[in-house]
Formats: structure tokens, sequence, C-alpha cells
């Protein structure tokens, strides 16, 4: 597997990207993250291709973006994480959280804190960030879902 920063020669991957009803309520769509990266210069798509499908999906957003979630100037947001619903169940959401702090570290210079928020009804997302090395340091946040767990990984 392989991230890259999202650009056009990716929009075919996009198109073909499957979320559940049951996804979306926890998560954005690839589509709209993207419209939202292209018109916010702090906020980067990034794809995880596994032999050239896109597998999993999310943001990365620094600056004021990450300000609700964390106090740190030096931290960098994960949003919109998803896995493909036919892809699911395969190890690539875990993968691509474990390839994230390398690629941050390579692409995001002075960055030392990853950060992402999770709604507390999304058990399964929880124990998938916390088997990844992200921590629960008790700070939550309203989000458009619910409350939302933030954890973080130091880099």
């Amino acid at each position: 597997m392989k991230l890259h920063f999202y650009n056009h020669q990716f929009d075919k991957l996009i198109e073909n990207y499957i979320l559940t009803d049951e996804q979306l309520r926890f998560t954005g769509t690839p589509k709209d993250a993207i419209d939202l990266s292209n018109a916010e210069p702090d906020r980067y798509s990034i794809l995880a291709v596994e032999n050239e499908q896109l597998v999993t999906f999310f943001s990365l957003h620094k600056g004021e973006g990450v300000k609700s979630f964390s106090p740190n100037d030096n931290a960098i947001l994960i949003r919109s994480f998803s896995t493909d619903f036919h892809q699911q169940g395969k190890g690539y959401g875990k993968n691509a959280l474990m390839l994230t702090p390398e690629f941050v570290r390579s692409h995001f210079s002075g960055i030392d804190e990853i950060v992402l928020a999770v709604n507390v009804k999304n058990e399964i997302a929880q124990a998938l960030y916390k088997n990844c090395g992200y921590i629960d340091k008790g700070v939550r946040e309203m989000g458009r879902s619910g409350e939302l767990i933030v954890m973080s990984y130091q880099l």
C-alpha cells in the first residue's frame, strides 16, 4: 500500500469508492473532502492505494482546522477517514494509519502530533485507532453526529 496526495489522475478511483449509509453517519465522502481541500490551503486529501485500487481515504488538516481539537500549533488533524465498503475487514484502514506517521514526517515539517476525532458511538473505529497507537487523553468535542473522542498520536 502507498499513500498519495490527491490529484486529478485519481478521479476514476474516487468515482468507484463506495461508502454505505452506516459509514456516512460517521464520515464524509471523499468527493466532499476533496472539494474542501481544493478550497482550503491547509487541507490535504490522502489516498491509500493497493493494487491500483483506492482502499482507504482521509484528509489531513493543519493550521486553524486543528485548533478545536488540540492546543498544539504543531499538530495535524485526520478528517474523513474511511475504507471502501468492499475493502473493509482486510486491514487496509489499519495499514493506512500505520503509514501515516512516516508520511506526515516526510511531507509536513515541524508537525509533532497527529490528532483525530471519533464518534463515541463508533466503537469499531475507536478500537482501530487505539490499536494503531492513538491515545484518548480525555478531550471531548461535539460533532455533527454527536459527541467525539479526540485521540492523539505523538510523533
